[in-house]
């Protein structure tokens, strides 16, 4: 390898045009660098934001085939299948598509610019709720239909519907409850002399205690319907009523003392100044802590729900053990959670909630007795690692997948219980739970049909690497399968359940709009085609799909690209995806477009390109996604170990002659493998890397290494900054300087390292207009000019 020197900081202005011209058969479209990074400006922008009309007569999405400056609202009419630009004022008089149905679905109460309003659906008829300078939010019928609750300002309001008037049902307030009687104002000296006038003056005196007599009769009386709360400096969340309207729940959050915010120095600006973005504490800082209230309407009274009573609430995370003696067993303090929901079933008789740790260990699925605040266990998910997959999010606090059977006694939830995200149904009275799904697959976004007979999902059964849409019994059983369209469909059912809107598309192929009828492997009429000519021009390959063995024998699913047979070995390259929990071998059209254009550039230069599903990624279980746990820069790096080897044994690649380059996570991999795999890698290109785990952000990185001040060890051992010392082969990094997100300050700490360990086969280029992703054509192009000619230069 030709070891060279770069100046440490190269500021990245202008663009060179890099002409990669490929040999093509004749007329094939030939790439290069500065027109495939212009991105979706020069494929085509593919149709999104799908979404029907309340009749089911007319399907609306986002498309900008013309390429003007903003996404316009498309309209399809059924039956025929004309596509029409939706007019300004056509677009401002659609319905918000949320909202709350009755039962029957033959009224629907919606939110529309503050106000709220009541839609009888046969007629089309609209009644205003409100009209104020106020913004009303989240409308529900109340259980007889004979109401609406709503919100306004943290309360809760109730219209009734034929009589026409409103109440107020709860008087939340912030700030502290106000002393009684009207006291004395200032400081002593103030107080003083007011006492003193109070003294001398007796009208004074008599009028102050007649004000004061007359106050205690209007707040006795005002008591009588209804008492105050106040909630001091804390931040009410997640008000709602039940549908009987006797109890109202609220989280509220208390923010940490003490979280230090970073500063991102945002240098070009219009004023000519340097400005500081601010950006997130990192892990392990201070965090907000919860507390869930319900509020007894009948009894009106406010109580805090104790969480003492939740399984496993003092236990002590595994990890700790590498910290602590052996033999000390004692109990854990209370462990800190937020609670969320309550789900209620229709007729108010039960309540469910999901509580998380703010430890990411453990998810449980509740009964509430509102009467009391008592909570009783129906599931808790644990793990040693942390709750994740489809369904139960990581993100404490965003929506879990969820909701009541059709009797009204049981409720359904996904679990990993079995090491898949899967459907189970739970009997909140007897605490009985069944499996309503199973087997090596996942399931996502699952909802019930209107007749409450069926499950709709989305699942990745029979290929990991697809997706389909299924219906299936309630009551679990033999599924369905709907969509036959190969790669990932994301449908979009009609209000009436007899088409489904599909967002399809293939590796090679962006997304396209199809319509179907809702029935079993039915056709699917392509409606969009969004690609330009230039785009279509060129022969885009469909990579192979392939699976191999890791070193440790799990297996490991991968995209590969291979060029025309050669005589010889040559040279390949390693993508590495970001993110960690993402899927990116897959048989749809990536999130990275643009490195799938230049893998196709650089399989016409004779490289292989390989794409990996390494440890870590989303699609394949449990057991995958926890497989970094504690260890980031393991498992996950030795999975494209094996890769280089597999090309190296398999696929006539020179194993001296092979690259390594991805941004974000990949980024971090890319520096673990120069880094702790010194001549696996000829060369690596780290773009946006994390450097250094004890400066990323809390929910990711606590989740997977715990935090660095009680798990010293995992931070060590994961963080690349650790160990810069073991690069010898020719390392580029790429970073945008206002990214909030990984932060400009983990490259220069790695710089600043690197220069004191006098290594000088590496180089950083800087983008100072330029975030986590970026934005302009010219950023990118000039990025992936560097990491080609990285790789000519050393690979060939």
């Amino acid at each position: 390898m030709r070891i060279y020197s770069f100046l440490s900081f190269c500021f990245v202005i202008g663009l060179g045009a890099l002409w990669a011209q490929a040999p093509s058969s004749a007329g094939q479209k030939e790439l290069d660098l500065p027109t495939i990074m212009k991105g979706y400006d020069w494929i085509g922008k593919s149709p999104q934001g799908v979404f029907w009309s309340e009749d089911s007569k007319h399907l609306y999405f986002r498309w900008n085939p013309d390429n003007t400056p903003g996404d316009s609202l498309y309209r399809i009419s059924l039956p025929n299948t004309q596509i029409d630009k939706v007019s300004r004022a056509d677009r401002k008089a659609l319905l918000p598509r949320s909202g709350a149905y009755n039962l029957e679905r033959s009224r629907k109460v919606f939110a529309k610019n503050g106000d709220l309003y009541l839609l009888d659906l046969p007629t089309g008829e609209q009644t205003p709720i409100t009209k104020t300078i106020a913004r009303e939010s989240q409308p529900q019928f109340s259980i007889d239909e004979g109401s609406v609750f709503y919100q306004k300002n943290n309360n809760i309001f109730q219209w009734h519907i034929e009589e026409g008037w409103t109440e107020q049902l709860t008087d939340f307030r912030v700030g502290n409850k106000p002393p009684k009687g009207r006291g004395l104002a200032g400081g002593a000296q103030r107080e003083w002399v007011q006492q003193e006038e109070l003294n001398l003056i007796g009208i004074l005196r008599e009028r102050k205690e007649a004000e004061e007599a007359e106050d205690a009769v209007m707040e006795e009386e005002r008591e009588e319907r209804m008492k105050r709360f106040y909630y001091g400096s804390r931040t009410m969340q997640q008000l709602q009523i039940s549908p009987d309207g006797q109890f109202v729940s609220f989280r509220l959050r208390s923010f940490a003392q003490g979280a230090e915010y970073t500063s991102v120095p945002d240098y070009i600006r219009e004023s000519g100044y340097t400005d500081d973005l601010r950006a997130r504490p990192k892990v392990g800082s201070p965090q907000d802590t919860y507390e869930f209230a319900v509020y007894n309407r009948s009894k009106d009274t406010v109580y805090m729900v104790d969480t003492e009573s939740i399984p496993g609430i003092h236990d002590r995370p595994a990890y700790l053990a590498d910290y602590r003696e052996a033999e000390d067993t004692t109990e854990g303090p209370l462990r800190k959670v937020m609670i969320l929901g309550p789900i209620w079933s229709r007729d108010s008789r039960h309540a469910v909630v999901v509580v998380r740790s703010l430890d990411f260990k453990d998810r449980w699925i509740m009964v509430l007795d509102p009467n009391t605040g008592q909570l009783r266990n129906l599931d808790r998910q644990h793990d040693d690692a942390w709750i994740d997959g489809p369904g139960i999010s990581r993100w404490i606090g965003s929506q879990e997948a969820i909701g009541w059977m059709p009797d009204q006694r049981r409720i359904w939830f996904q679990s990993e219980a079995s090491g898949f995200s899967h459907l189970y149904a739970v009997d909140v009275i007897t605490g009985e739970k069944e499996s309503l799904t199973s087997g090596t697959f996942e399931v996502f976004a699952p909802f019930l049909s209107k007749d409450e007979k069926h499950f709709y999902f989305t699942s990745s059964e029979g290929d990991f690497g697809q997706r389909h849409f299924y219906q299936m019994p309630v009551k679990g059983g033999k599924r369905k399968r709907i969509t036959s369209l190969s790669g990932n469909n994301q449908v979009v059912l009609s209000p009436d359940e007899t088409q489904l809107a599909i967002l399809n598309s293939g590796s090679n192929r962006p997304w396209e709009l199809f319509l179907q009828p809702n029935k079993a492997r039915a056709k699917a009429n392509q409606l969009t085609e969004s690609t330009t000519e230039e785009f279509q021009a060129y022969a885009w390959r469909e990579p192979e799909f392939i699976r191999f063995p890791a070193s440790d024998g799990v297996e490991v699913h991968a995209r590969l690209y291979r060029p025309q047979s050669t005589i010889k070995p040559g040279p390949a390259v390693i993508f590495v995806h970001g993110a960690g929990y993402l899927q990116n071998a897959h048989k749809w059209w990536s999130s990275y477009y643009r490195e799938y254009m230049f893998h196709n550039l650089l399989v016409d230069q004779g490289y292989t390109v390989l794409d990996i599903d390494y440890r870590g990624s989303a699609g394949y279980g449990r057991d995958c996604r926890t497989g970094i746990y504690r260890y980031m820069g393991d498992k996950d790096l030795s999975d494209h170990i094996d890769g280089a080897t597999l090309l190296a044994d398999k696929y006539n690649v020179d194993p001296e002659r092979i690259g390594i380059y991805g941004g974000s996570y990949g980024g971090f991999i890319t520096l673990m493998a120069l880094f702790t795999q010194p001549g696996v890698f000829k060369a690596g290109a780290a773009l946006r890397p994390v450097t250094d785990w004890a400066h990323y952000n809390h929910g990711y990185t606590a989740s997977i290494l715990n935090t660095p001040q009680t798990d010293s060890i995992a931070f060590v051992r994961s963080s690349p900054i650790y160990h810069a010392e073991g690069l010898e082969d020719a390392l580029l990094i790429c970073h945008g300087m206002i990214d909030t997100n990984v932060h400009f300050q983990d490259v220069v700490r790695l710089t600043q390292r690197l220069i004191e360990l006098g290594k000088d086969q590496w180089e950083v280029a800087m983008f100072p207009m330029e975030g986590h992703g970026f934005r302009e054509a010219s950023s990118w192009a000039d990025e992936y000019r560097r990491i080609f000619e990285l790789f000519e230069r050393e690979l060939k």
